[in-house]
């Protein structure tokens, strides 16, 4: 949100001020009561901050030692919640919805960090953040470590496509969930200089790819140096437009699902000229059963990468477990 009081037009998340004798879940929800005019459940903390007293982003007139923050998960926003969105107008002056790459130009550098340790805690659905003056002070959990960012692609909606791909379409694309033992699939992060987008393994079939299936192995061998096993098409995505291919028209991209049998030392991508970092994520409770996999609990989302390939990446997050339901991802 854009708040009409700051000089330097930098713009701050739902919150505020912990009033005398409140609990500090009490004021995120009712600060966002005032601003928002929404009544949201809290359902996790999932990054606590903390400032040195001189930090240079504090506020004027906290007191010593310094001023600790909370930030509290609110949830997913329905339409209508949206809909119903009002701000006070001698307060804030605008809100948005941002992609973390985007949110973190428009805060102060610290409240970028902090931001972005709740978000990953969130996407990962790891144990809360604990940091001080913008940094973690106990180990970098891996999303942070390699600065792992996720991509909103709104026009992107095409569903997946049961059965062969119709002889007038060509199939431009092959990508799959891969997975493990323990019903998790490995995602791989393309590391860039706004960040890392992760993704599944995969990409552009080549003219020497005799199938789909052959894209896939030299793909995972080349991104994520995976070795894979019984590979299974699950569907096809449509691309009404090819644009990543200089909008070559309608085309299929097919989406798989395999085994994987080893995993090598992390390698140079030959098509990018650096190492992919490798992540385990937790599937999409509807992608189709397969191969015995666990049931899960997430929503994919399409995700667009460099050298016109693209994959699906799923939530970032442990398989199912009967101990804390806030473990971390590999």
């Amino acid at each position: 949100m854009r708040p009409t009081y700051r000089e330097d037009g930098s713009w701050v998340l739902p919150g505020g001020v912990v009033e005398h004798g409140e609990h500090p879940h009490v004021t995120c929800r009712r600060e966002i009561t005032e601003e928002l005019g929404l009544d949201l459940p809290l359902s996790a903390v999932l990054a606590v901050h903390s400032f040195s007293a001189h930090h240079p982003d504090l506020q004027p007139g906290t007191h010593c030692p310094g001023e600790v923050r909370f930030v509290f998960d609110g949830g997913t926003l329905t339409p209508d919640q949206v809909e119903a969105i009002r701000l006070p107008p001698e307060e804030l002056s605008e809100y948005a919805f941002l992609e973390t790459r985007d949110a973190v130009q428009r805060l102060r550098p610290v409240d970028g960090q902090i931001m972005l340790a709740a978000y990953r805690a969130r996407l990962g659905n790891t144990a809360t953040a604990h940091l001080a003056d913008g940094r973690h002070i106990l180990d970098v959990p891996a999303l942070d470590r390699h600065d792992v960012h996720v991509r909103y692609r709104p026009l992107w909606d095409s569903p997946l496509r049961p059965g062969p791909v119709p002889e007038r379409l060509p199939a431009l694309q092959a990508w799959a969930w891969c997975f493990i033992p323990d019903g998790r699939v490995v995602v791989v992060a393309d590391p860039g200089p706004r960040g890392a987008l992760p993704m599944l393994p995969g990409g552009t079939m080549e003219t020497t790819d005799p199938t789909p299936e052959d894209t896939l192995h030299r793909e995972a061998a080349e991104e994520a140096q995976l070795a894979l096993t019984d590979p299974v098409r699950l569907g096809w995505v449509l691309d009404k437009t090819g644009e990543v291919y200089g909008g070559v028209g309608p085309n299929a991209r097919l989406r798989l699902a395999a085994r994987v049998t080893a995993i090598g030392l992390a390698a140079v991508d030959p098509a990018t000229g650096h190492p992919f970092a490798r992540l385990l994520a937790a599937p999409p409770k509807q992608l189709p059963c397969w191969a015995g996999a666990r049931p899960v609990y997430a929503k994919p989302s399409s995700r667009r990468r460099r050298h016109a390939r693209d994959g699906a990446c799923p939530p970032l997050a442990p398989p199912p477990s009967t101990r804390s339901p806030r473990r971390g991802c590999g």
